[in-house]
């Protein structure tokens, strides 16, 4: 009977490890597959202030204007990237002159580069937690509460409030992730899809995708 109870254990923490390690190397999957596709934008205001606040918020838009126009070609992270490298002082600059405008004086600090972003809601489509590559733009003391987006695909819209993500920003993701990651980020209603988003948020909480791949 004792040998019996000590199989019986011995079975359930090898399922418990077979679990665990299958549910990791899923995880750090579509971890890596998003992250791969996917190039933010992480803009920090100079404070909590209102008026720092709106003035983070016009950056924004400015960013987001010349980003469209210079990047209306791209066909993949890699080329949104290059041409971001290319024209990273303009972006600067813009930021710079749309300071000036609102009459502020705050430095602007600009870098592209790979950065830890909580989970974040586009609409109907779901970015879990993890590293991304982004351009992160910092204004002033950059003490103030920051705003996320995603340059490319464009998921950056106005009206998020209506939960519609533009088709053709979809297709680009779903045309560079499996069916299945791309279900996860972008059907929440099922029960097996959200416990798997919830999987890769918990893997990435906890530190363990903290290198690039």
């Amino acid at each position: 009977m004792k040998n019996k109870i000590n199989m019986v254990i011995i079975l359930i923490i090898l399922f418990f490890l077979y679990f665990c390690i299958s549910a990791f190397s899923y995880a750090q999957n579509i971890s890596t597959d998003l992250s791969e596709n996917v190039f933010r934008l992480h803009v920090i205001a100079n404070s909590d202030t209102d008026y720092d606040q709106e003035l983070k918020f016009k950056v924004r838009d400015n960013l987001l204007k010349y980003m469209n126009e210079i990047c209306v070609n791209c066909k993949t992270k890699q080329d949104a990237i290059s041409i971001v490298q290319a024209n990273k002082e303009r972006f600067q600059q813009i930021a710079i002159d749309t300071i000036k405008e609102e009459g502020y004086s705050y430095p602007v600090n600009i870098n592209i580069g790979y950065f830890e972003f909580p989970t974040k809601n586009y609409g109907d489509i779901s970015l879990p937690a993890g590293l991304y590559d982004a351009l992160r733009v910092e204004i002033g003391e950059a003490k103030g509460q920051n705003w996320w987006c995603v340059m490319f695909p464009p998921l950056c819209f106005v009206d998020i409030s209506s939960g519609i993500v533009p088709e053709d920003s979809k297709a680009i993701l779903e045309e560079n992730l499996s069916d299945e990651e791309f279900a996860l980020i972008s059907e929440k209603s099922a029960s097996d899809i959200q416990f798997k988003f919830r999987l890769v948020e918990l893997f990435n909480k906890t530190g363990l995708f903290t290198a690039k791949n």
